[in-house]
């Protein structure tokens, strides 16, 4: 059992390749479907989402959400929507919202420049100057969100555990390829693993359920063992103790809960 993140760009057959892989494993396949849930918890409609991923991380403003809200909200609908495996997600930075998720198979699915500009021309019937425009100004704002978000580069090639060029291979063999690997034993579910993934769910529920009212916080579960890091002169720091003792009866998995004000924040906290 595995979680397969898909990273593509436009015209790279990405979305057509995972819907394969989900098929010949038997995985469910999920793209909108975060949109919808990320949508509903933060009362943001989904056309406004879907305008603000591709327009620019700024527009989130508008909507009086930061761009870290908003990556919260998407990373509880993502690690939620993961939890329990066989998945193939094709959607929004997968392989950044799931960092550090052993059993998480990250590829990136790409294609040369002309062979997209061709594809593109074919589909729409336009010249080629204007599917090239398109096509990298589409390029640019990925480029554009991912870096503002999370300050990587989305064609950094150590993000991924492999990438494929479909110009030189079919899709066939795009989804050989990403089957054969997610069946090694290096993305198998583990105990361990499966602890790491549902730590991050916590997390981000926890995140999610304050951050609205209390804002520059950060959270990391260990086992359920839930601890939530502010600024040591952060006001209302008594009403933030209260309303996270107050979750551990409302979000399941919750073993216990702590304010830790001051000091620096670990490493894998939300």
């Amino acid at each position: 059992m595995a979680i397969i993140t898909i990273s593509r760009g436009s015209y790279c057959k990405g979305k057509e390749v995972a819907e394969m892989v989900a098929q010949r494993l038997g995985y469910r396949c999920l793209s909108r479907e975060v949109i919808l849930d990320a949508s509903e918890y933060s009362n943001i409609s989904e056309i406004k989402l879907i305008k603000a991923i591709h327009d620019a991380p700024s527009i989130l403003d508008r909507f009086g959400r930061s761009k870290r809200s908003f990556i919260a909200y998407y990373q509880r609908a993502l690690s939620l929507s993961v939890q329990n495996d066989n998945v193939v997600y094709h959607g929004l930075a997968g392989h950044l919202l799931l960092t550090g998720i052993p059993h998480v198979l990250k590829v990136r699915i790409t294609a040369d420049l002309d062979h997209r500009v061709a594809l593109e021309m074919k589909r729409d019937g336009i010249p080629m100057k204007e599917a090239r425009r398109l096509i990298l100004k589409d390029d640019q704002e990925r480029r554009k969100w991912t870096q503002s978000l999370y300050g990587v580069d989305p064609r950094d090639s150590s993000l991924y555990d492999f990438t494929i060029h479909v110009q030189r291979y079919t899709v066939n063999d795009a989804v050989d390829f990403i089957c054969r690997s997610a069946n090694l034993e290096q993305f198998q579910t583990t105990s361990k693993s499966q602890k790491i993934l549902d730590d991050l769910a916590l997390s981000t529920q926890v995140k999610v359920a304050l951050m609205d009212a209390f804002h520059n916080i950060f959270v990391k579960s260990d086992h359920g063992n839930v601890l939530i890091y502010v600024k040591s002169d952060m006001p209302k720091l008594r009403k933030l103790q209260i309303a996270a003792k107050d979750l551990i009866d409302k979000i399941p998995g919750i073993y216990s809960m702590e304010v830790h004000p001051g000091g620096v924040t670990p490493p894998g906290a939300v």
